[in-house]
C-alpha cells in the first residue's frame, strides 16, 4: 500500500496541502508565464523586481517586492534574467546564502562562454545552491498547458537536496524532470535549445545527397539518353515519372541503411569476441540516427504511394492507353491476357502493399507516445523482426517489378544499370549477411557475447599474469 501511495503522490501532486513560496527574479515573458503556472499548481509566488508597482501583466495572485524582500520569503528562487545582468545579485549574496537558485537562462550561440551560465552564477554566489532547469521549456509551452510541446525539463546541480526540490516543482507543474547529474552538465543543457534537429543532420544530408544522385541518374538515362538516341522529348518525366522512381529507391535504400549498422555491429562483436569494447565513432553515430533514417524512408515510401495513385490521371498515361487501343483496332487484333504478366503485376502490388503496411507500423511504434506504452521485448519484436520482414517484402516488391531488366540488354543505357538494380544492392547485401548471422553456428556465439561471454576475458589474462609473476 505504501509503495502504491507514494507512486500516486509522485504522479499527482497533493494540492490540498499548502506549498512553500517560490520567488522569481524577473518579470519578463518567461517569468510571468512560469509564475502563472505555479500559481495554478498551488504555489504562492512572489516576484523580485526593480519596480514594486503592480503591473497588469503580473499574475493577479502574485506579490511584487524588492529583490531582497522577495528573497527572504522563499527558499527557492528562480533567476529569470539574462547572464549579463547577474552582477546585481552580488550585493544580495548574504540574503541568498543557503538558498536554492534555479538558473533558467539560455545563450544566443553554442558555447558562447567558457563556462555555463549556471556555473558562472555559482561562482558569483558560492554560498547558494545553484540548479539548472526550465531552460528547455518556452513561455508559450507554459501558457498553452504544455500539450503541444515537450514535457521534459532537464535538471542538473551539485546539491542533491536542492536538485530534488526543483524536480518536485517540475512534477507539480505537470512536467517531467530528467536528472542530468552535476552542474558540469549545465553547458550541454544550455546548448540543447540552440541545436536545430541535431540527430537529423546526418540523415537529412545523406538523404539529400542520395536523392540528388538518383534524380540526376534518372534524368541522364530517361531524358538525355532518349533525346539523343531516340529523338524523343520526355522532359516532362521530371514532374512525376522520375520522382516516382527515385522515391521507392530512396525508401528501400534508407530502410536497408537502418539495419546495416546492426550487421556491422554483429560482425565486429564476433571478430572481437566481446561486447565490452566500444564501436567505432562512425558506427555509434550511425546507430543513434537509425530512427531518423527510418522515418525519412517512410516519408519517401508515402510519396511513392501518392505518385503511383495519380499516375493514371496523367496525360501521358491516357495517351499511351488510347494508343494501344487504337493500334489493336487498326490491326483488327485483340491482345490476349498474359497470365504471367498478370501474376507478376498482382504479386508486386501485393508485396508493396504489405511492405508499406509494415513500414507504417514501424513508424507508428517509433513515436514516443507509442514506444513508451510497450515493453522492451515488444518494441524489439516490432522494430527488429517486423522490420526485417518489411525489408524482405519491399525488396521482393522491387525484384518482381524490376528483375526482368537484369537480363535485358536494352536496360543498360550507356552500359549503366537501371535505377531499380542499384536500389537492390544494399538491401540484398543486408539480407544475405543477416541470413548467415541467423545460422546456429553463428547466432549462438553472438548471443553468448551479447550476454556477457568473452572469448579472451581481461580478468583471466590479468590473473594468469599475476600467477606467473608470483611463480617467478
Amino acid at each position: 500500500m505504501t509503495k502504491n501511495s507514494s507512486n500516486i503522490m509522485a504522479l499527482t501532486p497533493n494540492t490540498s496541502n499548502k506549498r512553500e513560496t517560490v520567488c522569481i527574479f524577473g518579470t519578463g515573458d518567461f517569468g510571468r508565464a512560469l509564475g502563472h503556472k505555479m500559481i495554478q499548481s498551488g504555489y504562492p509566488v512572489v516576484y523580485g523586481s526593480r519596480s514594486t508597482q503592480i503591473s497588469n501583466l503580473i499574475p493577479k495572485d502574485a506579490e511584487v517586492l524588492s529583490h531582497a524582500e522577495a528573497a527572504q520569503k522563499a527558499s527557492v528562487i528562480i533567476i529569470a534574467i539574462q547572464r549579463q545582468h547577474y552582477n546585481f545579485l552580488i550585493p544580495l549574496a548574504e540574503v541568498l546564502r543557503g538558498k536554492v537558485l534555479v538558473d533558467i537562462s539560455n545563450n544566443l550561440k553554442l558555447n558562447q562562454y567558457p563556462e555555463s551560465n549556471a556555473e558562472y552564477l555559482a561562482q558569483l554566489l558560492p554560498g547558494s545552491k545553484v540548479v539548472k532547469g526550465f531552460n528547455t521549456v518556452s513561455a508559450w509551452a507554459l501558457q498553452s498547458g504544455t500539450l503541444d510541446a515537450s514535457r521534459q525539463v532537464f535538471v542538473c546541480g551539485d546539491d542533491v537536496e536542492a536538485k530534488q526540490m526543483v524536480m518536485n516543482i517540475v512534477r507539480a507543474l505537470g512536467l517531467t524532470p530528467v536528472d542530468k547529474g552535476s552542474l558540469l552538465a549545465a553547458q550541454e543543457i544550455e546548448n540543447y535549445p540552440l541545436q536545430l534537429f541535431p540527430m537529423w543532420k546526418f540523415p537529412l544530408f545523406l538523404s539529400l545527397g542520395l536523392t540528388a544522385f538518383f534524380f540526376l541518374y534518372c534524368v541522364a538515362l530517361d531524358i538525355i539518353y532518349t533525346y539523343i538516341y531516340e529523338k524523343n522529348n520526355f522532359s516532362f518525366f521530371i514532374a512525376i515519372t522520375i520522382p516516382n522512381r527515385v522515391c521507392p529507391v530512396m525508401a528501400l535504400t534508407l530502410l536497408a541503411l537502418v539495419y546495416l549498422p546492426g550487421i556491422f555491429a554483429a560482425i565486429i562483436q564476433l571478430h572481437r569476441g566481446t561486447k565490452y569494447r566500444r564501436f567505432p565513432d562512425w558506427l555509434d553515430k550511425w546507430m543513434l540516427c537509425r530512427k531518423q533514417l527510418g522515418l525519412i524512408a517512410l516519408a519517401f515510401a508515402s510519396l511513392h504511394v501518392v505518385f503511383t495513385l495519380v499516375t493514371p490521371m496523367r496525360a501521358f498515361a491516357s495517351w499511351r492507353t488510347s494508343k494501344g487501343i487504337i493500334s489493336q483496332a487498326l490491326n483488327n487484333k485483340t491482345e490476349p491476357l498474359d497470365n504471367t504478366n498478370a501474376w507478376l503485376s498482382d504479386s508486386y502490388l501485393a508485396l508493396g502493399i504489405l511492405g508499406y503496411f509494415l513500414f507504417v507500423l514501424l513508424g507508428i511504434t517509433s513515436l514516443p507516445s507509442v514506444s513508451n506504452s510497450v515493453n522492451w521485448r515488444e518494441f524489439r519484436f516490432v522494430q527488429s523482426k517486423l522490420g526485417y520482414l518489411a525489408l524482405i517484402l519491399c525488396t521482393a516488391h522491387t525484384l518482381v517489378y524490376g528483375g526482368k531488366w537484369f537480363l535485358s540488354p536494352s536496360a543498360y543505357k550507356w552500359y549503366l544499370p537501371n535505377i531499380y538494380m542499384l536500389s537492390l544492392v544494399v538491401p540484398c547485401a543486408v539480407l544475405v549477411v543477416k541470413f548467415v548471422l541467423v545460422f546456429p553456428c553463428v547466432d549462438k556465439p553472438l548471443t553468448q557475447i551479447r550476454q556477457g561471454w568473452e572469448r579472451k576475458p581481461k580478468y583471466s589474462e590479468q590473473s594468469n599474469h599475476i600467477i606467473n609473476k608470483s611463480a617467478v
